[in-house]
């Protein structure tokens, strides 16, 4: 088999077999087939496309490079939860939980953030103790005791997928749809979950910036998951204003708990209670309603947020946290924003909404970089309230004096105001699963 008869066969439009993906993935992993043909056979796929059988061949290929995880050893259903990425998103932070206190195991392998998004194992870090690298078995013990357990990924998952995304980021094929679903399809199965419910955001602080393409995403990965045996869903959902109102590492664990204790955004509670009943639906623990009422009610009985804070104990973190919020890392500087005008919070341009955060220390926007676990934004305001000048749109959390200046600019340009009332956007547009 050759490399050169791989792309033209691309090229020409042709769809390519399991064994000549599996060439490709191994032998770019492996270092035998240079970055000129793998970027070739790229772009030919960006041009050219796939089909859902060559889509999850190539995803199935790329979760075997490298190490996959075992779950045998926890009893059980275990479903993994996966978000695209989006501002404010901390849902696993109580879906987790949420799940764990209904029964279902909950044996999680989450990343960092980058750019204007935030990653799960940064908000965990900023529970003092906390331990996102723990040995497999220990990882397996805690998911067996408690239920849940969220840890960072493994270098070696799914290497295929780190060397082809770099190769991607430089060759103006990061935006393929079946390139996209396979990336991320790939580490899913690699995790060993039975079951995956997805949330793919759309809007100005999503990936995915319009609903149709999210849709499109969501069926592709949802297909992939049918050809490798896993039932998978994906709910699309909207990222077109921040989810909550914490925006940053220390305040949105600081916002997963008001929410596990009852008290927390209606749409972040909303949107985390349709996650958590989807992840129970794919364990069998009965229709979709019924799931509903059981997510709900591990709000309402405590019973999530007891997971959460057995969760924290149990990797090493500080469980006070739970009932003291001022044992987070605490932010010198706190500045009040206030509107300049007056009006209908029209829109929010969500991913300048993300930028201010990292200007304040909450992101990164180079994988170097340090967190500020205390840095961030909390907003007063969501699209539809009416505002008066001089109202208070937001609060920003920083220790860089010399950032405010820049972030105060960001958040104000990511609030649009004006004189119409706009129209209320669904939180959850639609479901996809498996025909």
């Amino acid at each position: 088999m050759r490399m050169v008869d791989i792309i033209e066969k691309k090229k020409l439009g042709q769809t390519l077999d399991k064994e000549e993906l599996r060439f490709f993935v191994d032998g770019y992993t492996a270092g035998t087939i240079p970055d000129y043909q793998a970027s070739a056979l790229l772009m030919a796929i960006r041009l050219m496309g796939m089909d859902s059988a060559e889509t999850a061949a190539l995803t199935m290929a790329m979760a075997q490079s490298g190490e996959q995880s075992d779950l045998s050893a926890i009893p059980g259903i275990k479903v993994d939860k996966h978000s695209t990425g989006g501002v404010g998103d901390k849902t696993t932070l109580v879906v987790g939980p949420m799940a764990a206190a209904c029964g279902v195991p909950v044996a999680k392998m989450s990343g960092r953030g980058l750019g204007h998004t935030g990653g799960t194992l940064d908000k965990l870090e900023s529970i003092p103790g906390f331990q996102i690298s723990l040995p497999k078995e220990r990882f397996f013990d805690i998911v067996n005791t408690v239920g849940f357990s969220l840890i960072g990924q493994t270098g070696n998952l799914a290497p295929a997928d780190k060397k082809l995304y770099a190769l991607r980021d430089v060759t103006a094929t990061v935006d393929s749809l079946p390139l996209i679903a396979s990336s991320i399809m790939s580490k899913k199965l690699a995790s060993g979950a039975d079951a995956i419910v997805l949330d793919v955001k759309a809007g100005s602080g999503a990936f995915m910036k319009t609903v149709e393409d999210a849709y499109r995403l969501a069926e592709e990965m949802v297909a992939i998951g049918r050809h490798a045996g896993r039932n998978t869903v994906a709910l699309v959902t909207n990222m077109d204003q921040p989810l909550g109102r914490a925006v940053g590492n220390s305040l949105e664990v600081i916002e997963a708990i008001d929410t596990l204790k009852g008290e927390g955004p209606s749409d972040s509670t909303d949107l985390c209670i349709e996650l958590a009943a989807n992840m129970l639906f794919l364990a069998g623990k009965g229709s979709m309603d019924s799931c509903r009422t059981q997510a709900a009610a591990s709000l309402g009985n405590g019973s999530a947020l007891q997971k959460f804070r057995e969760m924290i104990a149990a990797q090493g973190g500080d469980p006070a946290v739970i009932d003291d919020y001022g044992v987070f890392p605490q932010a010198s500087v706190v500045q009040p924003v206030y509107a300049r005008d007056r009006g209908y919070v029209s829109r929010m341009e969500t991913q300048l909404c993300g930028t201010a955060a990292m200007v304040l220390g909450a992101g990164r926007a180079t994988k170097e970089e340090t967190i500020d676990h205390s840095a961030g934004i909390l907003l007063a305001v969501k699209t539809g309230d009416y505002v008066e000048q001089g109202q208070l749109l937001a609060t920003l959390y920083t220790n860089k004096q010399a950032a405010l200046s820049e972030a105060e600019d960001l958040l104000q340009k990511s609030i649009v105001l004006s004189r119409i009332k706009p129209q209320v956007q669904p939180l959850v547009y639609g479901r996809v699963e498996a025909e």
